[in-house]
């Protein structure tokens, strides 16, 4: 690890993702780092591209993660597809009004989708991607073919997502890699020390004096950290969604969708298919990433 962290190479860690998943490995996977202008004040959004051809699946990350966090399952799936860094995380740029909404990161994903992924076949948001990619088809619903929700719903509010919001309002630096490490394995108990070791090497840099910041921090984060109260008005664009949809639910805890949040899904989207992963939380790419393939694989094929 002492190593790594010295000779950081985003591109030089997918052997530990397959190791530890037993896939197959026939050497590293083809993958670039791209970036796309979207605002005309030269904002950029950046996105890991896999593969060579047309990217078939487009994918979203959650508050506080990176398109890396979606590695074991691009591993598995094997077919090209775009991980796109939502606004003010990864390595997008920052955003003046904060990382955490929706409807504003879904103005900037859809300029990257438009040129990255335009033929698309399927979006799948994680956490708030989920709800970005919601927001995505009301902006923008020639984008969205198919539309898979990791683990949220417009249900989601304070008190669910207050495990995240304590996360991310945490300390804005960290004496050492191992204390940040430490943190996470404390907010993070369904995933293994290696996984996590993994996503903060992606997620966290060293600043020059020795000290550890996440990558999504900027000026008035501290004061933008909540995430905020009410997502309940993108129920109302889950009623103009004209393309299949697939909810994936964590079983275990750290969840923040419930039974309610459910029901409500099904009452509006009566065709909604809905799954249950045993053993994944929250962050089901990180907890259970081979089974999440496999139900992106079965619902693209559908």
């Amino acid at each position: 690890m002492a190593d790594a962290l010295s000779h950081y190479d985003e591109f030089g860690l997918f052997h530990e993702n397959a190791q530890e998943y037993d896939l197959a490995w026939d050497g590293p996977p083809t993958v670039r780092r791209e970036s796309v202008v979207v605002h005309p004040s030269g904002r950029r959004l950046s996105a890991l591209l896999w593969g060579t051809d047309a990217p078939e699946i487009v994918l979203l990350h959650g508050g506080a993660q990176n398109a890396h966090t979606w590695d074991t399952v691009a591993l598995e799936l094997g077919i090209p597809l775009a991980a796109i860094d939502l606004p003010g995380h990864g390595h997008s740029d920052h955003r003046d009004d904060g990382p955490f909404s929706p409807r504003e990161n879904a103005v900037d994903v859809a300029v990257a989708i438009r040129v990255l992924a335009p033929d698309a076949r399927m979006v799948v948001g994680m956490s708030l991607g989920g709800l970005t990619s919601i927001a995505l088809t009301a902006h923008a619903p020639e984008l969205v073919h198919t539309l898979v929700l990791v683990d949220v719903t417009p249900g989601v509010d304070r008190d669910k997502a207050a495990p995240i919001a304590q996360f991310i309002s945490g300390p804005e630096s960290f004496e050492s890699f191992d204390e940040i490490v430490a943190r996470t394995i404390e907010f993070n108990p369904t995933r293994s020390e290696s996984s996590l070791r993994r996503g903060i090497l992606h997620n966290a840099v060293a600043r020059d004096d020795g000290r550890w910041v996440w990558r999504y921090q900027h000026p008035g984060m501290a004061e933008n950290a909540d995430i905020p109260a009410d997502f309940a008005t993108l129920w109302d664009d889950v009623d103009r969604i004209k393309v299949p949809v697939m909810l994936v639910r964590g079983a275990a805890t750290g969840t923040v969708v419930d039974d309610a949040d459910v029901a409500e899904l099904v009452r509006r989207r009566p065709d909604a298919r809905v799954e249950l992963v045993e053993g994944a939380g929250h962050s089901i790419q990180g907890d259970k990433p081979v089974e999440l393939a496999a139900l992106l694989t079965d619902f693209l094929e559908t």
